[in-house]
């Protein structure tokens, strides 16, 4: 393959252009290409001869065609090019033009030296060029040299050899009870068994354009193995063992172990109980005591109006009667026999046999199954779903249940708009002070040493502030698509559902004014719709 080339001919007191077409699939040349060359070249010619030679050529059908140009004695041509440098200095890319029939021929060691002079340092194809000048290919882009691209790292990562986002649920047993002895919530681990490994990220290497200069691999994330107690690091800081039997857990990117503290009672015998790990209460939690756990608690008897707090999950095995009182907060999962009179906030989903005149809070879904499986008075809500047996009360006891709006995450995204305006007007407090310290510095002025150390803690201090901001909107924008995303809420009634029962669906709410059963409830077209499950 050949591109189509020209080639100016010098005569006596005339001066020709000789046109060569292209070869098996090659390109020809742009008129625009000739007109720049012979400008650039200083030769003269008729712009209606030059279009009228061009026609014929193209009529002509022939491989080589020559017309004339001028009728003025010319000087030959010396073999010449044009030369350009892509723009993020990793190629640099040459055209070549054929000299007149007895024009001078460039040589490798002048156009080698040509580069220098451009700063061209890497990747100079000199086999490359010496083959070109020995059998040159003219109008066609040479890659004269050509850069080597960073090669990208990837970032570290972590392994954990335990289930980290534990979703399991009661069973439901064929008699219609609820199974809340096999739940399989917890981690348990071994001394001795691996429970971590670290993938330390690979940096990459550095590439380099041709002029030479360094091109960095893009930024990769390092990470850390971050772990509590009871466990052991190996020497190089990649691999986690636990040094005890208990259970392990990853809360906020932080293994713990724990050995379960357990007690019989929650009362005047242990006071309140403040712990790392796992609490297992063999009986009851009486009022006004609290029990707070880094990790999960069981109670195996009844809560009462008693403060439960935990970062794993909370598990009732006979129920709460918080007495108007009561609370249970966890960052996972709450599973209680029966809620009556309690606050109850989840970070994941809650499952019970029946809710009273409760406010109960999930984070995804809220199951009420078992013989009895009712909703009757307070507030219930969940972020995706709230399956029901029975829901309302004959009669007529206040009960509001909402789907697809999450409270914790509208109340987090008002608590980062927040620090968002905070951040903002700090960075403009900074920028005018910083702009005006460069302007002194500009103009000559010298500083004296606490003011170049203010302005670089000031600079300091606006560039963390900017990737405050930074994150601050990410976790803004993520926790908006989640709303955004509660289109396929329901409320999902397996039983009945009394009239009174108040239903909102992300904006929008119904009163049902009279009792169904079997239904399933929607947002469709702005309205809360009721259809068959």
């Amino acid at each position: 393959m050949r591109n189509g080339y020209f080639q100016i001919v010098c005569g006596e007191g005339e001066t020709f252009l000789k046109i060569f077409g292209p070869r098996d699939g090659g390109r020809p040349f742009h008129a625009k290409e000739v007109i720049n060359y012979l400008n650039r070249n200083d030769i003269e010619y008729d712009v209606s001869a030059l279009s009228q030679g061009f026609r014929e050529a193209l009529s002509s059908g022939k491989e080589v065609h020559q017309f004339r140009l001028n009728k003025i004695t010319s000087p030959e041509v010396r073999e010449s090019y044009i030369f350009q440098v892509s723009e993020d200095g990793m190629m640099a890319i040459a055209r070549f033009y054929p000299p007149s029939g007895k024009g001078e021929r460039l040589s490798t060691e002048s156009f080698i030296h040509f580069l220098e002079g451009e700063r061209i340092k890497f990747g100079i194809r000199k086999e490359g060029l010496a083959h070109f000048f020995l059998k040159p290919i003219y109008c066609t882009d040479i890659i004269v040299a050509k850069g080597q691209p960073p090669r990208h790292g990837e970032d570290a990562r972590i392994e954990y050899y335990f289930e980290t986002d534990l979703h399991a649920k009661p069973t439901l047993k064929e008699d219609g009870s609820v199974d809340f002895f096999h739940l399989n919530t917890l981690n348990h681990c071994k001394k001795g068994d691996v429970l971590a490994r670290l993938f330390p990220g690979d940096p990459g290497e550095a590439g380099t354009n041709v002029y030479g200069e360094k091109i960095k691999p893009r930024n990769i994330k390092q990470l850390s193995l971050k772990y509590g107690r009871n466990i052991a690091i190996s020497e190089d800081r990649q691999v986690l063992t636990t040094e005890v039997d208990g259970h392990v857990s990853l809360v906020e990117n932080k293994v713990f172990v724990s050995n379960v503290l357990e007690v019989e009672n929650v009362d005047n015998a242990t006071g309140n109980i403040e712990y790392d790990g796992n609490v297992s209460v063999n009986g009851n939690v009486c009022t006004n005591f609290s029990v707070k756990a880094k990790g999960d608690i069981e109670v195996r008897g009844v809560v009462e109006g008693a403060y439960l707090e935990a970062e794993g999950n909370i598990v009732i095995t006979r129920g709460m009667n918080g007495m108007g009182k009561g609370t249970l907060k966890a960052a996972g999962n709450i599973i209680a026999k029966f809620l009556e009179n309690a606050k109850v906030n989840a970070g994941g989903y809650v499952s019970t046999e029946s809710i009273l005149h409760s406010e109960v809070i999930a984070g995804t879904e809220i199951i009420v199954s078992g013989r009895r499986g009712f909703i009757t008075g307070g507030r219930v809500c969940a972020a995706s779903l709230i399956q029901v047996k029975t829901l309302g009360s004959y009669m007529g006891a206040d009960t509001l249940v909402e789907v697809g709006v999450d409270p914790n995450a509208r109340l987090r995204i008002q608590e980062l708009q927040k620090a968002v305006v905070e951040i903002r007007k700090e960075i403009d407090g900074i920028h005018p002070v910083l702009l005006t310290m460069a302007q002194r510095m500009s103009q000559g002025a010298n500083l004296k040493p606490e003011q170049l150390r203010t302005a670089q803690e000031m600079m300091q201090r606006e560039k963390q502030l900017k990737q405050e901001e930074k994150d601050s909107i990410a976790e803004i924008d993520f926790l908006q698509q989640s709303l955004a995303e509660s289109s396929q809420a329901r409320v999902e009634v397996i039983g009945e559902v009394f009239s009174g029962t108040r239903i909102c669906i992300s904006d929008v709410s119904m009163i049902v004014k009279s009792t169904l059963s079997h239904c399933r409830f929607v947002k469709t077209k702005g309205e809360v719709e009721m259809g068959a499950l």
